[in-house]
């Protein structure tokens, strides 16, 4: 174990690309897409030992709490932290980091989400010792992965020169932060050598990150703080709920990240995978004899690289090809495995229309639909 080393799991958001299995009451984090548990679970799992439940936190929309401390049982229930409204990841994580200072004010924070999937246990955990020691030494810490194709629904990190060694792997001083690339451009990082996925885990001791949020995002620090200030008060619940909803929506990355002096790329190759699309889903299952993923009951004939997704019905398929199939209770997805990307879109529509059974707008009376009488008036006079 870690003695000063805590986790932060974040675990909002909505999953609107894994519509319609991801839904706002069920989100993508609480679903289980492997059979080895939900992405939250698992999340919680490949920490331990390094990490000890009593040191783990979760930030989740109040709306999944309970679901959260459900799916967690051993994490004490005043560690899951509820977020009464999304405020981004600058919020979520300052919040956390009120409550690990609060705890230990050298407590250093890996700060990981719950929408990734890591194969490789051992080399994440020897990668968060090397990353807390570079955090004990005042160096803010963000994972980069090791880019295996010129991917352009990443962002991207250049590494600058080699920091000296703090553990068993080699830091280096961050370059430059890369929005999500065209192709060329994701080509070229790839081919340099000197680029990694940003996968969005970062470690910090709690202290130094609020004093960089004061430092580049006063405004969230200010509420922060009086947040902070109120924890373990009876009027705790009474200034989250007045503070929070005023908090400014902003990412880590852009409101941190991006504008801090001594800021460390630690480069892994973990087995790591973003939970992201269901055409993701379809290359972490295991595949048939004709390249088809599938989850329950399916029967096909001619059916190739395709997935196939359902638990409560038989799915047959004929001549497909790339292809996704995801069959819920509340709705069925067809679509290019290639275009898995925009299932958010669908998502947004369906949230829009109304439910089947909703019971239907009432018209209003002939006498309200009638037309209002035209006021007579008198006819002009021709000039």
């Amino acid at each position: 174990m870690a003695p000063n080393l805590y986790a932060l799991i974040l675990a909002g958001g909505s999953g609107t690309r894994l519509w319609p299995r991801s839904q706002p009451q069920l989100p993508k984090q609480f679903l289980d897409f492997t059979g080895d548990g939900s992405l939250l679970q698992l999340a919680r799992q490949r920490l331990h030992p390094l990490i000890p439940v009593a040191r783990t936190f979760v930030a989740t929309h109040t709306d999944h709490r309970v679901l959260a401390h459900q799916q967690l049982g051993s994490v004490p229930a005043g560690n899951i932290l509820a977020e009464p409204s999304a405020r981004g990841t600058a919020a979520a994580i300052g919040l956390a980091a009120l409550h690990i200072r609060r705890r230990d004010p050298l407590g250093i924070m890996a700060v990981l989400t719950a929408d990734h999937l890591i194969s490789k246990k051992r080399e994440f955990q020897t990668a968060l010792k090397s990353a807390a020691l570079l955090a004990a030494d005042g160096w803010l810490v963000t994972l980069g992965i090791t880019p295996s194709r010129a991917e352009t629904g990443y962002g991207y990190i250049q590494r600058g020169p080699a920091l000296p060694a703090h553990g068993a792997q080699r830091a280096y001083r961050v370059a430059r932060f890369v929005e999500k690339p065209a192709a060329q451009s994701a080509a070229a990082y790839l081919a340099s050598g000197e680029y990694s996925w940003n996968s969005g885990m970062f470690i910090w001791r709690a202290q130094r990150v609020l004093e960089e949020m004061a430092l580049h995002m006063p405004k969230l620090s200010a509420g922060l703080e009086q947040i902070g200030a109120a924890l373990g008060q009876a009027h705790a619940a009474r200034t989250m709920a007045k503070v929070w909803p005023q908090l400014p929506v902003e990412t880590i990355d852009y409101g941190v990240m991006e504008k801090a002096a001594r800021v460390a790329l630690l480069p892994v190759e973990i087995g790591w995978s973003d939970v992201g699309s269901w055409d993701v889903v379809y290359n972490l299952l295991p595949h048939d004899a004709h390249g088809n993923a599938v989850s329950g009951q399916h029967a096909s004939q001619d059916t190739r690289n395709s997935l196939i997704y359902s638990g409560h019905r038989m799915v047959a398929t004929l001549g497909l090809q790339d292809m996704v199939v995801v069959d819920t209770p509340t709705a069925l997805l067809i679509c290019p495995r290639n275009r898995a990307q925009d299932v958010k879109l669908l998502a947004q529509m369906a949230a829009q229309k109304p439910k089947a059974g909703a019971p239907k707008k009432k018209r209003g009376t002939a006498a309200a639909r009638k037309p209002a009488a035209r006021a007579k008036t008198k006819p002009r006079k021709r000039a």
